[in-house]
């Protein structure tokens, strides 16, 4: 199982952890990867903390259980770093992508002594110059697939493009937006 990438996503409910790892599970599987996407269910309410996952890889996955050691790690409310240990089992080679406005540097001591990678990105500020609205999941999203690297950007863009062209077919005002957040979130992650 060397080749499988795993990222595991903390969020609250609401926010969108869930349907941005399910997105990405779609995209990847649009490029003729093997994906799993899913959520830990529990008895979670809106503003609950949830875990959700994401296996990609370009072979058969046979494992079906939660993720326990990470390469990836994505933070959607920084607020979790002081009630959750995000960086449990994160692996030192690989990284964690945090929603914050704070410098690193202020985030770093409340990552239990993680000596991985640590990358920060503005999702408030990138969601609402792109949507006008506060909607995390999006710039998240581009976030970790640049820092992850599971797929270059010209072809994550197009995917996206694609999936929000039949997601929001109803609304094609929404695409636009979407696709500025993904635009945004590439170039402001640090």
């Amino acid at each position: 199982m060397s080749n499988v990438v795993e990222i595991r996503w903390h969020g609250r409910g609401g926010q969108g952890a869930k349907t941005a790892a399910l997105l990405l599970a779609d995209v990847a599987f649009q490029t003729g990867k093997y994906v799993q996407g899913f959520p830990e269910y529990g008895p979670e309410r809106m503003g609950a903390p949830i875990t959700a996952y994401n296996r990609i890889s370009d072979t058969d996955i046979r494992v079906h259980s939660n993720i326990y050691d990470p390469e990836f790690v994505v933070v959607v409310d920084e607020s979790l770093l002081e009630t959750v240990h995000v960086t449990d089992g994160l692996k030192k080679d690989g990284a964690i992508v945090i929603n914050t406005d704070k410098p690193k540097e202020e985030i770093i001591p409340q990552l239990h002594g993680y000596e991985g990678k640590v990358y920060t990105i503005d999702a408030r500020k990138v969601s609402i110059a792109a949507l006008g609205k506060y909607f995390p999941n999006t710039p998240m999203l581009a976030a970790i697939v640049k820092v992850s690297g599971v797929m270059d950007r010209e072809t994550f863009m197009n995917e996206m493009r694609a999936s929000f062209a039949h997601k929001f077919a109803s609304k094609p005002e929404v695409i636009e937006g979407n696709m500025k957040a993904l635009e945004m979130a590439f170039d402001e992650v640090k």
